[in-house]
């Protein structure tokens, strides 16, 4: 098939039939990519932005702050040109994330779309906190009579969360609780001092609480072939030694290495294409980014469509047809609807005026974790809100950049004061679950097109009463445990949270036993049409409050296997 990694340029140059085409290369686009190469299939890779290798493609990887033109920091001009995506982004990392002006979308209600149009999606510059769901997850919609029940339980996907794990390279801290189920871990990243004495004073003074390091996808020791963490938390501007997943250092070289991969950056999806007799997908029809006026139609066996929650979404609803005129696979009316993200900004920080003689070395690209404690059973059942959450933070020393601004002092005595560590500051801040709306939804514009011809996203998004009163709930725990833990000058915050600026969207193609009630199976496939996959966000029934990626990519490498054997039996 000729370079795995050649770009195609016109449609006498190149295959235009596939065994499987993958729409999207970011976290779950690029497992499927990995997975679907690796089972042997021929696999069309379409990413709607540019080319990104990893390690060559990243040019602020080994940048100091004084050798950036603005020092890391966002100019009046980025508020201004992209005042969505400069919520998200620095000067390190801000061409990992598009451009708002070029790729407009309606804000029905706020919402705040971030997005990155490259090879390796958001996948390059994630959280990497990765947590499991448990059953008190899956279950949940069905004994809070919300919404609808999950079709699989955590029995189906534990496996697949092991396989995961095992690829992608985890630190974490087994703790043995079922809310939160155990990994297959490489060794914790430790904590800080002040952690250390928060962690005991909390396990002291409130039954069920747990503080533990979070799980993240850095690695603290080499692993399949990628180095160890450096501890210079600079992540998100693409790490060249491979310490943190991503699609570029991890799964989409896995699948190169098959020989059985194509990849066609550059590539805007404008519809799936449908045969109403065979009712299958036949194809994916694309427009060149670089040139509208050029559109390839690429066949293929399956299809998994993993372009993002909203972007899948769209997709789908600009495929409609005479036999699908809601969008295709869209029978159940549930298309686009249920839009989720989790709320957050919530919490609280304080000061210890102790441990005057402990530091910590590196920058830790981690934080402490404090897992879901309410609503867990009837003793931590609450009457004013259902669901939960959980809090993400930690502990440092305050620096020059924090005191130096306070001090009344100049020359040699001024320098002196801002090199010595300022006292010790924790902050502890919450993710908080958002229920599955049905009128929080995305839609198609009927009148504004985009610079490709493609009907304009129109997104409508509210948090409602539920999430309020847990917020409520969120904040006093938060100055609750920072007070009897020792500290001092504690105080509570609850920052402006809009929809989509926790960056962890979901829940538009949702999962469901009942074609009538839902878009996919339990393995991810459409009930309309038996051969798309969708194994992104979209997928998802319900939010809990755990960091999701994880569940993406278990999902998608579960999804991609029974793809394979039912495509083996015919049955595709």
């Amino acid at each position: 098939m000729g370079n795995p990694t050649q770009t195609i340029k016109n449609k006498e140059n190149f295959p235009l039939e596939y065994d499987a085409i993958v729409i999207g290369s970011g976290i779950s686009g690029g497992w499927a990519a990995k997975e679907l190469c690796e089972l042997g299939l021929k696999t069309l890779l379409l990413e709607r932005g540019r080319n990104v290798e990893h390690v060559k493609d990243y040019p602020t990887a080994n940048l100091n702050p004084w050798e950036l033109t603005y020092r890391n920091n966002n100019t009046n001009e980025d508020s201004e040109v992209n005042p969505i995506q400069s919520r998200a982004y620095n000067e390190g990392n801000k061409h990992f994330f598009v451009n708002d002006q070029e790729n407009p979308y309606t804000q029905v209600t706020p919402f705040h779309w971030i997005r990155g149009y490259q090879m390796g999606g958001r996948s390059l510059t994630w959280g990497r906190q990765c947590y499991r769901l448990s059953d008190l997850d899956f279950e949940a919609n069905l004994k809070d009579g919300v919404a609808v029940d999950w079709p699989i339980r955590y029995e189906n996907i534990a496996p697949w969360y092991d396989y995961v794990e095992e690829f992608i390279g985890v630190s974490g801290q087994a703790e043995g609780l079922p809310h939160l189920p155990d990994g297959k871990f490489l060794p914790v990243m430790e904590m800080n001092d002040l952690e250390l004495f928060f962690k005991e004073k909390v396990k002291n003074e409130f039954a069920g609480r747990c503080v533990t390091m979070g799980r993240s996808a850095n690695l603290s020791r080499g692993w399949k072939g990628r180095g160890a963490c450096q501890y210079r938390n600079l992540c998100s501007r693409g790490c060249p030694f491979g310490g943190y997943f991503s699609s570029n250092s991890s799964t989409i070289p896995a699948a190169i290495a098959t020989g059985n991969l194509t990849i066609r950056p550059f590539s805007v999806v404008k519809e799936i294409k449908f045969n109403k007799e065979t009712q299958k997908a036949t194809g994916v029809q694309v427009i060149d980014a670089n040139n509208p006026d050029e559109v390839f139609e690429f066949s293929a066996k399956i299809i998994f469509l993993n372009a993002s929650t909203i972007a899948s979404a769209a997709i789908l609803l600009n495929s409609a047809n005479d036999y699908n005129p809601d969008g295709l696979g869209n029978s159940s009316g549930q298309l686009g609807h249920n839009l989720m993200d989790h709320h957050f900004r919530v919490g609280a920080q304080a000061q210890y005026d102790g441990l005057k003689d402990k530091y910590y070395v590196g920058r830790r690209p981690n934080n402490i974790y404090i897992p879901r404690f309410r609503n867990l059973n009837e003793a931590t059942k609450r009457a004013d809100y259902i669901r939960g959450f959980a809090y993400q933070g930690g502990a440092f020393r305050q620096n020059w950049e924090d005191i130096g601004t306070g001090l009344d002092d100049f020359g040699e005595s001024f320098k002196q004061k801002i090199t010595e560590p300022g006292p010790w500051s924790m902050v502890i801040s919450a993710w908080g679950e958002t229920l599955p709306y049905y009128d929080n939804k995305v839609s198609l514009s009927r009148s504004k097109k985009d610079k490709w011809g493609l009907p304009i996203v129109e997104v409508k998004f509210n948090f409602k009463d539920n999430e309020r009163v847990m917020r409520k709930d969120m904040q006093s725990s938060a100055v609750e445990m920072l007070e009897k833990s020792g500290m001092t000058k504690v105080s509570a915050f609850d920052y402006d949270n809009v929809g989509g600026d926790c960056v962890h969207e979901m829940g538009t193609a949702r999962m469901g036993a009942d074609p009538k009630t839902s878009v996919l199976n339990k393995f991810n496939q459409m009930h309309d049409v038996k051969n798309i996959f969708i194994t992104d966000g979209s997928c998802m029934t319900s939010s809990g409050c755990q960091n999701p990626s994880l569940t993406y990519m278990a999902l998608t490498a579960r999804a991609c296997h029974y793809a394979f054997n039912q495509l083996k039996k015919g049955n595709l």
